[in-house]
């Protein structure tokens, strides 16, 4: 189809000259003939303004077929994803150029984002008086040369004992680290200590009704620095609360570079926050020392770790190391017996500034990571760490991308602005002031086709 005026390119350089031309799409319906009108000059881009109008890509794939790719890439292996187009639809992508739509599939994630921190919606997400923030990290296997330079360091030291596989050990070294990131809001939940121990009994029936976490997201990254996702979190959650009026809570799980950079971040931005350990997280260090005093699986061991919850619970989390150092003392246990409770006491002291469990339970703030631990289960575990697989750096960022737009509930508006940024990558850009021209209807075509439109399907 023609142009219904004349053709001017970006840089004012007009195309006069037109002939016919055809294309194929590979589409969802199969492999489908595009007839187009190509308008150019002596040295000149040809320029194809039915391509414009119908928003094709530049490669052989349609944006239908690419998305379907995506989304069952997903879900599954690339492998699962070729036989799931066979099966579902009319298209036909091998293997290695299906890897390539999902990576060109993501590529607007970032922009996405930005835009929609510029026009977040308080009145479809109602400002609950709690902020959340909450960060984990997932090791995913991935190939050398996409390791990062101190861990590629690292395993090109080590030496193998066998040719055809790892060893006992040798495994450290392979993987590059995931940081996982979620913001949400949730009302404040008052509890007491002993709520909060009856809720760990199963026995004592099901546990309280909780506040559920309002506008979610949640998202994973492994090509970012961990400090970067971090502060991509606050910049999400300023776009929520700008004033900085409501009560920000970031739950970490001791990880040091978390909260030395949740601490830059918040000075960065201006931002009050607490920073709370996730409670389980200690609590498994108690039943790990618990063995140090009590035979395992005893009703003793199972009172003198809820004796010590409650004491952390209640604000005492100084008192709590303390008293796990002096009754590995009085019991006279060598530095081999007593090492579980050194580590319990130690790793208790020196973060009791985070450990302000009182307080939460007092003002209803959350002090478990579920939801981040969740996240890395669903974005990260379920689908990245299929048994043997080995990532390319591109191909699993793209996966995490389109897992966590899916888990966001983000992934159609997020195409519809991918949608928008290819137009304006592969035509906009091309023409004059940015605009296409329009085409002439066929009615108005100097050499009209009978009853074709310019699409034919490729049998």
């Amino acid at each position: 189809m023609e142009a219904s005026e004349p053709v001017t390119s970006a840089d004012g350089s007009p195309r006069p000259h037109h002939r016919e031309s055809t294309r194929e799409l590979e589409t969802i319906f199969g492999t489908v003939i595009v007839r187009r009108s190509g308008h150019g000059d002596r040295g000149k881009e040809t320029l194809f303004p039915l391509d414009a109008s119908l928003n094709l890509p530049k490669d052989r794939y349609s944006l239908g077929v690419r998305r379907r790719a995506a989304e069952e890439a997903a879900k599954g292996s690339f492998d699962e994803a070729v036989a799931a187009l066979v099966k579902y639809t009319g298209a036909k992508v091998p293997k290695r150029q299906l890897e390539e739509l999902v990576v060109r599939a993501a590529q607007d994630f970032d922009s996405f984002y930005v835009a929609q921190r510029a026009s977040w919606d308080a009145t479809e997400h109602p400002a609950s008086e709690i902020l959340v923030l909450t960060f984990d990290g997932k090791g995913v296997a991935v190939r050398r040369e996409d390791l990062r330079e101190a861990t590629r360091a690292a395993a090109d030291k080590r030496n193998r004992k066998l040719e055809k596989r790892l060893s006992k050990g040798e495994k450290r070294n392979s993987k590059r680290m995931a940081e996982v990131a979620a913001v949400y809001s949730i009302a404040p939940f008052v509890r007491t200590p002993e709520q909060v121990l009856g809720d760990l009994r199963p026995e004592d029936g099901p546990a309280a009704p909780r506040p559920r976490p309002d506008g979610k997201r949640v998202w994973a990254s492994l090509e970012k620095d961990p400090g970067d996702v971090i502060d991509e979190a606050f910049l999400d959650a300023l776009s929520r609360d700008p004033g900085r009026e409501r009560k920000w809570v970031v739950l970490v799980d001791g990880n040091k570079d978390h909260i030395k950079h949740v601490r830059a971040a918040a000075r960065r931005h201006g931002v009050e926050v607490t920073i709370v350990i996730d409670v389980i997280h200690v609590l498994e260090y108690l039943w790990a020392a618990a063995p140090v005093f009590h035979e395992e699986g005893t009703p003793e061991l199972e009172a003198w770790v809820t004796e010590r919850l409650l004491w952390l619970l209640c604000g005492e989390a100084g008192q709590v190391a303390a008293a796990i150092r002096r009754s590995a003392t009085k019991r006279g246990l060598s530095p081999e017996q007593r090492k579980a409770a050194d580590r319990c006491a130690n790793y208790i002291a020196g973060f009791k500034q985070y450990m302000p469990y009182d307080r939460c339970l007092e003002e209803g703030l959350p002090f478990a990571t579920g939801v981040i631990e969740g996240a890395c289960r669903h974005l990260v575990r379920d689908r990245i760490e299929i048994t043997g697989a080995r990532w390319s750096l591109a191909g699993a960022e793209a996966v995490l991308r389109i897992r966590s737009l899916r888990s966001s509930g983000d992934f159609d508006a997020y195409w519809k602005h991918h949608e928008q940024m290819e137009y304006e990558r592969n035509h906009q850009a091309k023409y004059q002031d940015g605009k296409a021209p329009e085409l002439k209807s066929p009615a108005e075509a100097t050499a009209p086709t009978k009853t074709r439109g310019p699409l034919r399907l490729v049998k």
